[in-house]
């Protein structure tokens, strides 16, 4: 949740994030040099974020419309619909979740109408089936919802609240803050979760305002590199657009996010669903749900449980790919793959079937390479074995998924 800005500013943040990326390193942000060191090492300590976190966000679906049932059937849901094995293990409340005003301690209470049995009760129920829990404050004042106090001011106080409910994950927004830097605020919670004696999966969510991936490294596992998708196909594309020029500073223990996924809600066709899962998951971004996942056709199922899919996100390789070549509204998007593998996507942004070729030397694959394909949509290998190239005809907003390993 965050402000809204005019198109013009959205071009002019991504040309300006394409001179930053190139000319400045994670370090170039002076308010997070001077104490972070020590932080860092203390998350890579617990072991978080080594691939992109999986789960599900309260937000996309049910905004403020969420309760402790909403919470537990979803955890249910994970779990007996197999989501859970596959990797899809927190379950993240958004905003919305505690009462306007805190307790003469000054600690942040449940919201009584809508989590009457409290937090930790319902940590320990989401806990008991095997997975984690997540929620949500503010590095201000108030929340984005302005419905609940944010953390501003009440850091260390507050991750010992979240720490002592059993909670495994703080997503943490910018809204009503005081103006200052979130290079001066964020770390503030970071020194707070440190302290608080539990391994909490830290989730910086500034909106891509100051170019978090330049400093969100040595603060959190994973920082927002953008504002809040919206479930259509040209805000999915803008989206992921924006997260790519960021690429390179992704990696193991710290992750670009381009916000929730949208499959599910609704506003796409299911082949510009599988276009949005795909890139998702070839640029290591966090694969966190955003639908009613106790509902879910079989459309939708077969997208978020797609194993292939899946493990090109989770590769421990953890490099994060790129746009290589893009003509018109032709796409190649590849990045490297543990096993001496690529992943390959073939992106049609266009409303007519176009003929897309990867060029093994875009790609990064020796030229004269013999290739096996493997289609990791239709999940099968294909019999060609491919030299130089591969063409595919892919469908209007569509695409095709490739898992590609050299053998000759």
């Amino acid at each position: 949740m965050e402000r809204s800005r005019d198109v013009c500013v959205v071009v002019v943040v991504l040309m300006l994030c394409s001179m930053m990326v190139s000319t400045a390193s994670p370090m170039s942000m002076p308010e997070a040099e001077n104490s972070n060191e020590e932080l860092r090492g203390s998350l890579l300590a617990n072991g978080l974020g080594l691939t992109p976190q999986m789960g599900w966000n309260s937000w996309n679906h049910f905004n403020c419309k969420v309760d402790e049932k909403v919470i537990k059937e979803t955890a249910d849901a994970l779990v007996s619909n197999g989501l859970a094995k596959l990797g899809y293990i927190y379950v993240n409340i958004d905003d919305c979740w505690a009462e306007m005003h805190r307790d003469a301690k000054g600690n942040l209470l449940a919201k009584n109408s809508t989590f009457p049995s409290g937090i930790k009760a319902l940590a320990d129920y989401v806990h008991s089936k095997g997975l984690k829990l997540g929620i949500y404050s503010d590095a201000g004042q108030f929340t984005c919802s302005k419905t609940m106090p944010g953390s501003l001011g009440h850091e260390e106080q507050d991750a010992k609240t979240f720490a002592s409910w059993g909670i495994d994950y703080l997503k943490y927004d910018n809204c009503y803050n005081d103006g200052t830097k979130p290079t001066v605020r964020y770390p503030i919670m970071t020194r707070a979760l440190t302290k608080a004696d539990r391994p909490i999966f830290f989730s910086l969510c500034e909106w891509g305002d100051l170019h978090p991936a330049l400093w969100g490294f040595k603060i959190g596992n994973s920082w927002r590199t953008t504002n809040d998708i919206s479930d259509n196909w040209n805000s999915m594309l803008s989206i992921i657009d924006l997260n790519e020029v960021y690429a390179d500073l992704a990696r193991p223990g710290g992750w670009n996010d381009p916000d929730m996924l949208e499959v599910g809600n609704g506003g796409m066709k299911n082949n510009e669903y599988i276009a949005h899962f795909s890139l998702w998951a070839i640029s290591k971004a966090p694969l966190l749900l955003g639908c009613d996942v106790r509902n879910l056709t079989k459309e939708t199922f077969n997208i978020i449980s797609n194993q292939e899919v899946i493990a090109v996100n989770q590769d421990s390789l953890g490099i994060q790919a790129k746009k290589v070549r893009m003509e018109g509204n032709s796409e190649i998007w590849a990045g490297p793959l543990s096993g001496n593998k690529v992943a390959l996507v073939l992106l049609n942004r266009a409303t007519v079937p176009h003929s897309i070729t990867g060029n093994w030397d875009d790609i990064g694959i020796p030229e004269n390479s013999a290739v096996k394909a493997r289609d990791v949509w239709e999940h099968k290998t294909l019999e060609t074995r491919f030299v130089g190239n591969l063409t595919a005809n892919v469908e209007p907003h569509s695409c095709k998924m490739f898992v590609l390993k050299p053998i000759a």
